[in-house]
């Protein structure tokens, strides 16, 4: 799956969610509620992009945006 296939809309919703879920599982607090609900809505904004009507295998598609996304955070970090 070449990087370029995948929206960057796409890419920065599962850079988000990944962002997301690392902070809820790091989070110490007690009041982890809006990590989860913004967890819950951007896995509906994965699920269901348009983008995944195109591709003809999707969970391969998944597994290379999973991919990318954690690579660029790599990146981003650095």
């Amino acid at each position: 799956m070449d990087a370029t296939d995948f929206p960057d809309d796409l890419v920065q919703v599962q850079y988000a969610w990944n962002a997301t879920y690392d902070a809820l599982a790091a989070s110490r607090s007690r009041d982890t509620t809006a990590l989860r609900r913004r967890l819950l809505r951007l896995s509906v904004r994965l699920w269901w992009h348009p983008y995944w009507k195109t591709v003809p295998s999707v969970p391969a598609a998944r597994t290379g945006l999973r991919q990318l996304a954690r690579t660029r955070g790599a990146v981003r970090a650095a």
